[in-house]
């Protein structure tokens, strides 16, 4: 059983996370700041370290500094906000094996865990490969819940007649909206289903391992390629790859990946050997792209690759009749996930979800119940909601 230390400031964060990961079969130990992550890592040792970056007494950077000092060899994964991406370059570059961006995704950490454990010991990783490779499968292609408005309807009538065909797609929404599962659905419903979906978070990708995310690379490449990685292209190869924000690319990664979609080929970073891929793109954004375009910051000829079909998503507060029915969704969902009985919601706590804007959208949603989940009594009710709810 692998043992991983969490150093997370907020408690709430800090105890969702360690439930769910002892639930994937690791150990667990949590500390709020750093002198507590000292003493920790003195009288135990840990194979994976998680740590977010802004902490109380310093930062995570300052922790691998601490461990570089009294001779700690732990891969560590920084957690960021994705105002904090250059400091996550920052800490890989003092020696983090990798870095994630909030929120986290369960089914893009568990991955990251196992890449990390691997890297530093093949035998410890296999543990857990069996029930992890079972539970990650289930994270990454989470139930749906298409909803019943008149939006909703209109939304998946379209994504059906799409699904089928071999075209590109470009959903586009505001953040929090669901594009995500749009794109799964589509997937879902596509020639491709039985082949693999493959997702990656474009606004959270450093620029500096943008070609290796998506082309993967050899060994010794760069500093840090302590073993081959394969890349997104190769992963998703025969099924569907999604770019999530796929906006926040820089410019000339945008090179790197209109060459890759024109030739059908990639060539991982420090090899030789091109390899031929068969991918479908779907793409997401909360962006306007002719409007990036105009700006000179997107190109066009990508663009025209990527938006052969168009699908819009619309927000929240355009379906709030799909509000009561997504609310118990996640209510199932989150209890399932941490192995509780489901808590009942009193009709006063759900006519107040109802009648909220939700400006972070089904994302918002979803984060409230999850917190109303684990901070409410034995049944939610509108004083909880009063309470728990930042909306």
């Amino acid at each position: 059983m692998a043992a991983i230390l969490i150093v997370e400031d907020d408690l709430t964060f800090a105890t969702m996370l360690k439930t769910w990961l002892g639930k994937q079969g690791f150990q667990i130990s949590t500390a709020g700041d750093l002198s507590k992550a000292h003493k920790f890592l003195e009288h135990q040792s840990y194979d994976l370290i998680l740590s977010d970056l802004r902490l109380p007494e310093g930062d995570g950077l300052s922790l691998l500094d601490w461990m570089q000092k009294h001779g700690l060899v732990v891969p560590l994964i920084v957690m960021t906000s994705y105002a904090d991406v250059q400091n996550a370059v920052n800490a890989m570059k003092q020696g983090a094996c990798d870095y994630i961006a909030k929120p986290v995704q369960p089914a893009m950490l568990l991955e990251k865990i196992e890449d990390a454990l691997s890297a530093s010991s093949p035998t410890l990783s296999k543990k857990n490969t069996d029930s992890e490779e079972a539970q990650t499968g289930a994270e990454a292609h989470p139930a749906f819940l298409e909803g019943k408005s008149e939006a909703a309807r209109q939304l998946y009538n379209y994504v059906a007649l799409v699904a089928p065909t071999p075209l590109s797609v470009l959903i586009n929404g505001a953040s929090g909206t669901g594009k995500e599962y749009v794109a799964h659905r589509i997937h879902q419903l596509s020639k491709r289903a039985d082949k693999p979906f493959v997702a990656i978070d474009c606004g959270a990708m450093l620029k500096e391992l943008a070609a290796s995310e998506f082309f993967g690379h050899v060994k010794g490449s760069f500093t840090g390629a302590v073993a081959d990685k394969t890349g997104a292209f190769v992963e998703a190869n025969g099924g569907t790859l999604f770019l999530d924000e796929v906006g926040n690319l820089s410019y000339d990664v945008q090179v790197q990946l209109l060459r890759a979609i024109q030739e059908r080929k990639i060539r991982p970073v420090g090899s030789n050997q091109e390899i031929e891929v068969d991918v479908r793109l779907v793409c997401a954004t909360n962006e306007n792209l002719q409007q990036a375009i105009a700006r000179g910051e997107f190109r066009e000829d990508l663009y025209h690759r990527l938006s052969v079909i168009v699908i819009r998503v619309p927000p929240l507060r355009e379906r709030s009749s799909d509000v009561p029915e997504l609310t118990q969704h996640f209510v199932d969902e989150i209890s399932s996930l941490y192995g509780i009985p489901p808590k009942p919601i009193d009709s006063d706590a759900m006519e107040a979800l109802s009648a909220m804007r939700w400006s972070g959208n089904v994302r918002e949603l979803r984060n409230v119940i999850e917190r109303l989940i684990i901070l409410s009594g034995d049944t939610i009710t509108i004083d909880d909601v009063h309470k728990y709810c930042q909306s």
